[in-house]
């Protein structure tokens, strides 16, 4: 097996598996992947998991992974709402939300976190085009819903300003309707009121 070969088909596909591998090179010898890592050509993310070591590592790129590590997932909380400008950028985790069991992966490129939702709550969610790849990430306003259903602590005025969260992109942008909608399926009265709560704070800031 040629390294070149490899490269030019697997480019592409950003991040790759072992399984990816096999199906595409069926008598694919895995000494290859340590001898290309130790020539630092790929690097290893996790168990069975690699990125060409020459990958520009941003946030796209990132959430892809995230995606394909631990599927089905789909980016959410934190991660989304800073996405969308919805409160100021981090870039030190990943965090995103799978009918899976939670789960924490920490990474040569960035900290990976899946927090678990019952999986009818799995739902809100949007492919985003990256260099012709694509990676799931909540809507802005499932994103809201599930960081203040799994932080039932928020509450307070005072808890939603540590929020910082951006009010004039929430009110301009925001649909309502979806919120609502989106609202009716988590079926929880603790969550209803909060949400209020930070509209209203919203509304009157």
């Amino acid at each position: 097996m040629e390294y070149r070969d490899f490269e030019k088909y697997f480019n592409p596909f950003k991040i790759f598996s072992t399984e990816d591998i096999k199906k595409k090179y069926p008598g694919f010898d895995s000494r290859r992947l340590v001898e290309w890592q130790q020539k630092e050509y790929i690097q290893k993310i996790i168990n069975r998991w690699y990125l060409f070591s020459d990958s520009k590592i941003n946030e796209p790129l990132l959430f892809l992974t995230a995606n394909k590590i631990y599927a089905p997932s789909y980016i959410s909380f934190d991660s989304a709402l800073a996405f969308y400008g919805l409160i100021p950028e981090t870039v030190f985790s990943i965090i995103s939300t799978s009918g899976k069991k939670t789960k924490t992966f920490h990474t040569p490129v960035a900290d990976f976190y899946f927090r678990h939702l019952k999986p009818s709550l799995i739902f809100g969610y949007r492919l985003e085009s990256f260099d012709n790849q694509y990676f799931k990430i909540a809507e802005p306003e499932k994103a809201i819903l599930d960081y203040l259903y799994l932080h039932p602590k928020m509450q307070s005025e005072e808890d939603f300003e540590a929020w910082r969260i951006n009010r004039d992109w929430l009110e301009r942008e925001i649909d309502k309707e979806k919120l609502e909608r989106y609202l009716f399926y988590f079926s929880n009265k603790a969550l209803t009121n909060r949400v209020q709560a930070l509209l209203r704070i919203i509304r009157h800031g």
